[in-house]
């Protein structure tokens, strides 16, 4: 029997990629990656020679896509599945076909690795114990206050995605709503130009004013204890 494998991969630095990744990649009969070009720089990195079927799996054909890895799956093939970083189906395309797949009854397994939500949380230096990914946000502003206010009263962390273009936006409607809470911010981690911001909301408000933010974009914000919140004056 066939089997999909959901296999991790770095989500900037190259060499944040498990043993055991690099045997799955080089050994599956087809490989589904969102983008091929990205996926290919990883085998020249590391030696790994092609699958005999490269496709791509992206939010765009995920339909077509999938029927082509169910039936590989149903002739008793090995496929791997990844995105252009991190695990597929985390705020990535991959869910559909992994459920679909269990639908049938074919075997599922994941090669764990790199996540720039964990990354970010730890850079964070805010509570670990319990937190929340919430993904990428809605991107207008009532459906965003909404998606934040769930979570107002809650003592959790909250971890975010959110484009460059709309973390100002973020950030601002963050503050208004849940209050100049401690939060981090998280520029093209594990990236040549890293960089992590510290700070109350107001305060990563200011840092990130009028300037333009480029790179992959991790929000963390503390949830709700007055330990994190600024005092008032």
């Amino acid at each position: 029997m066939g089997k999909l494998y959901i296999i991790a991969t770095p989500i900037g630095n190259l060499e944040d990629i498990t043993l055991r990744a690099i045997r799955i990649l080089g050994t599956v009969d087809a490989l589904a990656c969102e983008d091929t070009r990205l996926t290919r720089k990883i085998f020249a990195r590391h030696g790994i020679p092609s699958p005999k079927s490269i496709l791509s799996y992206n939010e765009h054909n995920e339909t077509r896509a999938g029927h082509r890895i169910l039936d590989l799956l149903r002739r008793n093939l090995t496929v791997g599945l990844c995105s252009d970083s991190g695990c597929p189906g985390i705020s990535d395309p991959g869910y559909r076909i992994i459920s679909q797949a269990h639908e049938e009854g074919l075997p599922v397994e994941v090669i764990p690795g790199a996540s720039a939500a964990s990354t970010a949380l730890l850079a964070s230096g805010l509570p670990t114990s319990s937190y929340t990914f919430k993904g990428f946000p809605p991107r207008k502003p009532g459906p965003l206050r909404r998606f934040l206010e769930i979570d107002l009263d809650l003592p959790h962390t909250l971890i975010f995605f959110e484009s460059p273009l709309r973390v100002a936006a973020l950030l601002e409607a963050a503050c208004e709503i849940y209050g100049d809470r401690m939060a981090a911010l998280c520029i093209e981690l594990t990236k040549k130009f890293e960089r992590t911001h510290r700070g109350f909301l107001s305060d990563l408000i200011h840092i990130i004013k009028d300037k333009k933010i480029k790179g992959e974009v991790t929000i963390v914000i503390a949830g709700n204890n007055e330990k994190f919140k600024r005092s008032e004056p």
